[in-house]
Formats: C-alpha cells, sequence, structure tokens
C-alpha cells in the first residue's frame, strides 16, 4: 500500500477508536458503566481490525507502532507517518465529541481524560485514588500484555482470521482492569486527544505518564517477544 493509504487508514481507524471508545464513555458511561465503556473499545478495534487492517495493519496507537517497529514488523518510514495519523485522528475525534457535548448544553468535565490520584477523580463513583507509580505500573504493564497478544495473534503461524477478535478481546480485558485506576490509556493517541479537551486541571500536567508509560510496555514487549519467539 502506498504512504497516503496507511496514513488515511490510520487517520480513520484511531477516529473510529476514540469516537467509540470515548465517545461511550462521555456520552453513555454513566448507564453502561465501566464494562459497557470498555466492550466499546474492545468492538472498535474488532471493527477496524477487519475494516482496516488489511491497507494498515490498524495499530491505532502510537505505542503499538512504536512496538512493532522495535519487534521489526514496521519500517523507520513508515513509524513517522503512522504516529501522525493516529494523533490527527484522535484529536478529529475528540473534536467532535466535544462539539456534540457543547450541542446537547453539557459540560466537559474531565471528558474521557487519563488521570490518576484522589485529585484527579475526586469523588467520583468507582475510581480508585492510585499513585502515579502505580498508574505507570499497570499503564505499562497492560501495554506489555497488549502487544504481545498482537505479535502473537498476527504472527505468520497463528490461527489465520482471528487476529482482530483476540486484539479486541485483550483491550476489552485491559479496560475491565484498569478503568477505575487511569481510565484507561495504553494509547497515547486517545490520551492526547482527551486531555486537549478535558476541563479537568489535571488532565494537561498529568498527560506525561499516558504517553510515557504505553511506550515503555510496548518497547519491553517488542525484545521480550523476539526472545521468546526466536527460533533457534
Amino acid at each position: 500500500m502506498k504512504t497516503g493509504q496507511k496514513f488515511t487508514a490510520e487517520l480513520i481507524g484511531t477516529f473510529v477508536l476514540v469516537l467509540g471508545g470515548c465517545g461511550a464513555a462521555v456520552f453513555a458511561g454513566g448507564a453502561i458503566g465501566f464494562a459497557g465503556v470498555a466492550l466499546a473499545f474492545g468492538l472498535t478495534i474488532v471493527a477496524m481490525a477487519y475494516g482496516i487492517g488489511n491497507i494498515s495493519g490498524a495499530h491505532l496507537n502510537p505505542a503499538v507502532s512504536v512496538g512493532l517497529f522495535c519487534a521489526g514488523k514496521m519500517k523507520a518510514k513508515d513509524l513517522g507517518i503512522y504516529i501522525a495519523a493516529q494523533l490527527v485522528g484522535a484529536v478529529l475525534a475528540a473534536a467532535l465529541m466535544a462539539f456534540i457535548v457543547k450541542e446537547y448544553g453539557g459540560s466537559l468535565k474531565t471528558f474521557a481524560a487519563n488521570g490518576y490520584g484522589e485529585q484527579f477523580f475526586g469523588n467520583e463513583n468507582g475510581y480508585l485514588h492510585v499513585s502515579a507509580i502505580g498508574a505507570f505500573a499497570i499503564e505499562a504493564t497492560l501495554t506489555f500484555v497488549f502487544l504481545i497478544v498482537i505479535l502473537g495473534a498476527t504472527a505468520k503461524n497463528a490461527a489465520p482470521g482471528f487476529a482482530g477478535i483476540a486484539i479486541g478481546l485483550t483491550l476489552t480485558l485491559i479496560h475491565l482492569i484498569s478503568i477505575p485506576l487511569t481510565n484507561t490509556s495504553v494509547n497515547p493517541a486517545r490520551s492526547i486527544s482527551q486531555a486537549i479537551f478535558s476541563e479537568n486541571s489535571l488532565a494537561l500536567p498529568q498527560l506525561w505518564l499516558f504517553i510515557v508509560a504505553p511506550i515503555v510496555g510496548a518497547v519491553i514487549a517488542a525484545f521480550v517477544y523476539k526472545a521468546i519467539a526466536e527460533k533457534k
């Protein structure tokens, strides 16, 4: 595929991921709860894996792209293109969400931003007040798990046709674990897009963690997977 096709596919895919997952949290979170939001994220991954996976691989996440690059699964010339497309798609989706919230007279409040600690979540129901170290640990660990599944499910000797389902279910599980802790990132593009529009004063100051931790987890996963999957 040409670079422009990959860029457009990643932009569309990340747009759908953010609109589907974060949109479910913002517009329907009170009705569907954490489990519903987790499922929404998983479903968007499944949909886009089969929708655009044949064009760009449906990374939809800078951490995934960095991890796949470190694992030797993508070229250096594509890495910047993918990340740029993911960021643009995510921000466009967040802008649409913010516009819709204003149109029905709502308040952006925390939006679907990622954060941690009592000062970020206050007395919001269901959230646990984890420290920065705890937030970093869970985000890095869950991104590590996500990349291991992606690398395994898309390997040449993996069962064909099931990668999208395995990856989508894994993302659902990840959200079930960590929404109460950090609102679940494991995706810097998703985090950046929501922090830009959030009215929570800590959304931008805490954003660094949701950029660094997922990338750290993805890079570690790439090297671990290469080590355990390498044929001797």
